[in-house]
């Protein structure tokens, strides 16, 4: 071993010395062998500084991810992770051993343990897990303007109204709700509470009408409903182990624009529910978001700004955050600056920008002897550039890792073992069934037909007494404008500051 070599090597057992408990991501590559002196360490303590798993397609994400999610489970961390070719379910299902896997392993200086994980498979949309729904109210205009792929005006037009629905209490369960709350602004009832509104053009909302009834006739309308799903059934803990919520995606692979935005809710509406944390020794849940670059593309300024103050905020929640990408040049700029962990799988450089690309990449890593090009352009599968940061914060060396291997299935899990999962769910009671409640749709029917006019009377053969209607209840406007102004502005007040980044609303249980 040369002087230089040696070196290395010594940096590498140094910086990954950790005294807390850690994720074991794999050893160190020396001269092109695992060294098992040289162990590449992740402090759970510093899981909520967020990080990144990139790397060309087949390279080894899936597994890097299915490794870190079983361990975090060990170690009593719910997790929360997208499975979009169905690779993932076999964290379910104990792997069996072999001479290939256990020779692996043993390079590493690790030994195989067989393991089966605590699980919960949800589904959006069509699926067998558990439904995960979202009320079109909490999921709130932004979010759903970025469904709609609307513009910055028709984004802000739908904004102003939802706060119509707000203020006048109206509750948006799904779309139809949504539908009813415009077909009444375009109509000749609700045009003056149209241009009350300002800004709203009835060409505007008609555009969006459209949207809305487009999004119906793909199905998109089953993923918002009652009962909603509460994320904070994200953190379940059986027998020690953190459950880990596999999202099931398979039938929502050709809208991918929606389940991406899907996940940004279930993150934000962690973030409005979990109260602060403050730095614990590991966190409360660690959630993964798969296809990241698919929330940057085409957003809105708004959109985009949610996200970064999303993940720069909900480090304090106590929670974890770790994008999945091809590149990390698909993220911007503000939100790589905020992931500390980093672990690169190998790049394909084929074109000149793939070569500006891994310039760029290089420079976010920590200067030391390794050969960056080189480690990142020569990985092989199963091995990745790691840094993360140390128990103070700082950056650790990057060390060309051969990544560990978990001790459940790597690739689907049997049909027995998912139906067996599936059957003892313990969320399944609460949000299996689907409940349609008296929401806006609803309510503007009800008005609508208490508005419509009276039949006219049977005539009778003789006069008959008068009777005296009942007298027609008088709106407050008309009581005690001033006081029922006050109180409506004070309504609106309420309701819209518990709206999140996202114009997302926090539920009241």
């Amino acid at each position: 071993m040369t002087q230089e070599t040696n070196s290395l090597l010594t940096g590498l057992i140094e910086g990954y010395d950790f005294e807390s408990e850690c994720l074991e991501l794999g050893a160190a590559l020396i001269d092109g062998k695992p060294e098992p002196s040289a162990q590449v360490r992740l402090p759970l303590k510093m899981l909520n500084r967020h990080g990144l798993i990139a790397g060309a397609t087949g390279t080894g994400k899936t597994v890097t991810l299915q490794t870190m999610a079983e361990q975090l489970s060990v170690a009593g961390v719910p997790v929360f992770l997208a499975d979009i070719k169905g690779d993932l379910t076999g964290l379910a299902q104990s792997a069996s051993s072999s001479e290939k896997l256990t020779a692996r392993l043993a390079e590493l200086g690790h030994e195989f343990t067989p393991r089966t994980n605590p699980v919960e498979f949800l589904a959006l949309g069509e699926g067998e897990g558990v439904p995960v729904r979202a009320s079109v109210d909490a999921f709130g205009p932004i979010l759903l303007a970025r469904v709609l792929e609307l513009n910055e005006t028709q984004e802000e037009c739908l904004q102003l109204i939802f706060h119509y629905a707000d203020s006048h209490q109206l509750p948006l369960d799904d779309l139809s709700d949504l539908k009813a709350v415009i077909s009444f602004l375009l109509s000749e009832e609700g045009a003056e509470a149209l241009k009350e509104l300002g800004g709203v053009s009835s060409s505007t909302a008609s555009v969006i009408l459209r949207g809305i009834t487009i999004m119906q006739t793909q199905g998109l309308d089953q993923f918002f409903g009652q009962p909603e799903f509460d994320t904070a059934d994200f953190l379940q803990i059986r027998d020690g182990a953190g459950v880990i919520n596999i999202l099931e995606l398979p039938s929502v692979s050709a809208q991918p624009m929606l389940f991406s935005t899907f996940l940004m809710w279930l993150l934000a509406d962690l973030f409005e529910d979990l109260p602060e944390a403050g730095d614990l020794d590991k966190p409360k849940l660690v959630f993964f978001l798969d296809e990241a670059h698919l929330l940057f593309k085409d957003a809105t300024k708004a959109f985009t700004d949610a996200i970064i103050n999303t993940v720069r905020l909900i480090r304090s929640k106590g929670v974890g955050l770790f994008f999945i990408t091809q590149s990390p040049t698909d993220l911007p700029d503000e939100v790589l600056g905020q992931l500390g962990n980093r672990v690169q799988h190998a790049m394909r450089v084929f074109t000149a920008k793939d070569q500006s690309a891994l310039k760029q990449i290089i420079k976010t890593f920590p200067q030391g002897q390794l050969d960056l090009n080189e480690a990142l352009t020569q990985a092989g599968v199963g091995e990745a550039v790691v840094t993360v940061l140390n128990e103070k914060g700082a950056p650790t060396p990057a060390a060309w890792t051969k990544m560990t291997s978990p001790g459940s299935n790597i690739g689907p899990a049997s049909e027995q073992v998912m139906t067996q999962v599936r059957g003892t769910s313990t969320l399944a009671g609460q949000y299996a069934a689907a409940v349609d409640r008296d929401s806006a749709r609803e309510m503007l029917e009800a008005k609508a037909a208490q508005s419509a006019p009276a039949p006219a009377p049977v005539p009778e053969s003789a006069p008959q007494p008068r009777r005296q209607s009942a007298p027609q209840r008088r709106s407050s406007k008309e009581e005690n404008p001033m006081m029922d102004m006050a109180m409506d502005a004070a309504k609106v007040i309420g309701r819209e500051l518990i709206r999140g980044f996202f114009g997302n609303r926090k539920r009241r249980r």
